[in-house]
């Protein structure tokens, strides 16, 4: 868990891309739940968010 929180702070791609993956996946998950109306509306910004943070951190050293 340490390196992890090291790598994000010194802006190393690979655990960046793992937490933009995970919004992905969390946003398309609240997209196909049908319980709760509060985060199906916040989904396509959920996902939003994580993709254009893939595109930025792809940039990133590795």
């Amino acid at each position: 868990m340490t390196k992890f929180i090291n790598d994000l702070m010194r802006l190393r791609r690979s655990p960046w891309e793992m937490l933009a993956s995970l919004l992905i996946a969390l946003g398309v998950i609240m997209l196909m739940q049908p319980f709760a109306l509060e985060l199906y509306s916040y989904s396509f910004i959920v996902t939003l968010v994580g993709t254009v943070m893939f595109v930025i951190v792809s940039h990133f050293p590795e």
